[in-house]
């Protein structure tokens, strides 16, 4: 499928719901979005991200980790805005136009939060991956790990077990 070399946000939502709509419930399954932070690539579960949208303003909010953007009002509801690069201790993200917000669907219960990526690259069939021995001393919210046909490692994180983790939910200073 050709594209124009930008697509806007909206644009790029239909796009994929129209695509996940002829999809069956097995193919959706071995789908997984790919996200860029931190210098690393990440593979998260569809049913796990509620909604990708641009990062929005956020008010900063006293007496909290760096990696803590603040909250934001996302059609009337606050949600906290992580930088996931600056959780996982790798510098915080600079703001940018392609930054992205992967707010947590409902897997993750009641958490009206989301991760700031520094960029969406779209969907990966795990028929295409090999598995990949697990990091040493990885957190137990990291999944399964792959590697792509050119080498390149993805790690599958699970974001509801995320949203359960004590260091990702203390967020005070």
């Amino acid at each position: 499928m050709a594209r124009a070399a930008k697509l806007d946000l909206r644009t790029f939502q239909q796009e994929l719901a129209t695509r996940l709509a002829s999809k069956t419930a097995a193919q959706v399954e071995s789908s997984r979005l790919g996200l860029a932070s931190g210098g690393e690539t990440w593979l998260v579960r569809l049913a796990d991200a509620g909604e990708v949208i641009g990062v929005p303003p956020c008010a900063d909010v006293p007496l909290t980790k760096p990696w803590f953007r603040g909250l934001a009002n996302i059609r009337g509801n606050l949600y906290s805005v992580i930088d996931f690069a600056g959780f996982l201790g790798r510098g915080n993200a600079a703001a940018a136009s392609h930054n992205r917000l992967v707010l947590f669907g409902p897997r993750a219960g009641e958490l009206h939060a989301g991760i700031v990526v520094s960029q969406v690259l779209g969907l990966r069939n795990l028929a295409e991956l090999a598995p990949a021995a697990p990091s040493a001393g990885a957190p137990a919210w990291y999944a399964q790990r792959w590697i792509d046909a050119d080498g390149n490692a993805w790690q599958e994180i699970d974001l509801a077990r995320l949203a359960r983790e004590p260091e990702f939910l203390q967020v005070g200073a």
